[in-house]
């Protein structure tokens, strides 16, 4: 009891003279924020550095070796908007390199990292408060981005319109080109494209992105679930497998990010659909299995690193709750071997024995900068320190940053990809100074680069915009049942308001008909909070989780 009093005692103290006992936590928090930011900063350069010396123009560096390889789908990440000092010669060498390619790329990963480089790093340099350019601007960036989205549209050139996984960038798609692609590589498309259509007033980059997007919507199974792998001629899925991980993870990301770029419902409707049934036919408990699109059977109980990233999509949608759960278990795993490994058996329990590799991923970073942004827990500046330790204990050399070839034996590996600087870098200097997002609304594409939210941007405002969490919307029709998604509003935090009407409690959750929870058919049953999962009507009356899925 005496011990309890001392604590209450001590706690009323610090709050009426935080700095009794020495800084306040506020300033040590503070100052602690300022060295990992400048640790981060230091980071950044050495990998950068190393890269203009021993790899520029080429792809990616080797660091062990100080040499380069031309990986072809990381034609050059273009880290534009990294450049304060020598932007402008930067720009120039890489127009000079570019301009007159005939190489071979994979679509997708030319436009994350390319074209979504290009766009970016104009809208920047355009920007005069970024003061990233000595001089005058004048477009070449854009030029060049567009020329490089021209050499894209053969690729759409399909009886499907899903475009082709590979481009040859003069001579376009080769007679003997494969057909099979993936649902991230002909769904996440268009951020880039759309943004090059509405910075050149071209509208066929957009047009075709969003006829491959709607195609492949329209492709999906009476779950409202993909496959990963599909045929771009015959519109025919080759695998039915999938997930939130490789091969799918973008493709849900862009749903999302381009309703918010371009305030178009029909992103918005398609995300909501997809989100929910990724919730129902994958979720266990904080973990993502693979399911069958056709049945939602589990086919594979594995984590990915790549579904690291689902956390940070989740705060954007308002799912909190189902953010940390998740985030906290890829914590746990990078804690317990160092680093995070490609794959991990969750129904072994143990590594994937081929592959145990960490190759500098961003995803765990990116979805703890932006758990910090929504909740401000300084947790999540630990988990950052943690990453940034461990990068530097593990993975830093002479020549830059190794990737981990074996996360038991954490032996180094000749590979530092481009993202390393583009994303993982970034978020984690994001993680510890936000001051470039204070009073700017961007969004982050897939490969970090920001885009701008602009209200010229919209063709019209999401239609249903409604100032309120109340889970029951009244109109002069009828009553409808809702969920925090389909209002679009952020989850409520309590359960019940003043006068007895039900709060939504997670972004998915409906609640049953009536509060007793009576029912006499599975029409008057909600969607779980917790599970995310349609309840259903009991031969009882009773609406629960009966029904084992």
């Amino acid at each position: 009891m005496l011990i309890c009093r001392f604590r209450t005692w001590i706690l009323l103290l610090l709050l009426m003279f935080p700095n009794l006992f020495g800084p306040s936590l506020s300033h040590f928090d503070s100052a602690k924020k300022k060295q990992l930011r400048e640790k981060v900063r230091k980071m950044f350069y050495h990998a950068y550095e190393n890269y203009m010396t021993h790899a520029f123009p080429h792809d990616e560096l080797k660091p062990l070796t100080r040499s380069f390889t031309n990986s072809l789908s990381e034609l050059g990440n273009l880290k534009l908007e990294h450049l304060p000092q020598n932007y402008n010669g930067t720009a120039l060498t890489l127009i000079e390199s570019l301009s007159s390619l005939v190489i071979l790329v994979n679509l997708f990963e030319c436009n994350i990292r390319v074209l979504g480089g290009l766009v970016s790093a104009h809208i920047l340099a355009s920007d005069s408060t970024n003061r990233l350019v000595q001089g005058s601007y004048k477009n070449q960036l854009l030029v060049l981005a567009e020329d490089l989205g021209r050499r894209f549209l053969p690729a759409f050139d399909t009886p499907t319109g899903l475009p082709y996984a590979w481009i040859n960038l003069k001579y376009g798609v080769m007679k003997s080109e494969t057909t099979e692609t993936s649902t991230s590589g002909c769904g996440s498309l268009i951020l880039e494209m759309g943004a090059l259509s509405q910075l050149t007033g071209d509208p066929r980059y957009e047009s075709a992105a969003l006829r491959a997007l709607r195609k492949l919507w329209s492709m999906r199974s009476s779950l409202n679930l993909l496959g990963t792998t599909l045929d771009v001629e015959t519109g025919e899925w080759i695998e039915h497998s999938s997930g939130i991980g490789a091969g799918v993870d973008s493709f849900y990301e862009y749903l999302f990010k381009a309703h918010i770029l371009f305030g178009k419902e029909d992103f918005w409707r398609m995300f909501h659909s997809a989100y929910l049934a990724v919730q129902k036919y994958f979720r266990h408990g904080p973990w993502y299995h693979e399911a069958d699109m056709r049945n939602g059977k589990a086919t594979h109980w594995q984590l990915t690193s790549l579904q690291a990233f689902w956390p940070g999509l989740q705060v954007l949608v308002g799912d909190i709750a189902a953010a940390n759960s998740s985030h906290r278990e890829f914590v746990y795993l990078w804690k317990k071997f160092g680093v995070l490994p490609e794959r991990y058996l969750l129904d072994h329990q143990m590594l994937h024995p081929t592959e145990k590799y960490y190759p500098l991923r961003p995803e765990l970073a990116e979805s703890t900068f932006y758990l910090y942004q929504a909740t401000k827990d300084p947790w999540y500046i630990e988990v950052g320190e943690t990453i940034v330790n461990s990068l530097n204990s593990y993975t830093k050399v002479e020549g830059g940053f190794a990737s981990i070839r074996d996360v038991t034996t954490m032996q180094s590996e000749d590979h530092m990809h481009s993202f390393f600087l583009a994303e993982t870098c970034k978020y984690l200097y994001l993680l510890f100074d936000d001051s470039f997002l204070v009073d700017r609304n961007y969004i982050f594409t897939t490969e970090g680069h920001p885009l701008p939210v602009l209200s010229a941007w919209h063709e019209r405002l999401p239609e249903i915009y409604i100032p309120s969490n109340w889970t029951y919307i009244k109109n002069e029709k009828q009553t409808k049942r809702s969920s925090a998604m389909s209002l679009q509003v952020c989850p409520a935090l309590n359960l019940n308001s003043g006068d007895g009407e039900r709060l939504v409690e997670s972004a998915c959750h409906v609640p049953d008909a009536g509060s007793d929870h009576k029912c006499f058919s599975d029409e008057e049953c909600g969607v779980d909070s917790t599970s995310c999962r349609r309840r259903s009507c009991s031969m009882a009356g009773y609406c629960g989780l009966w029904l084992v899925v």
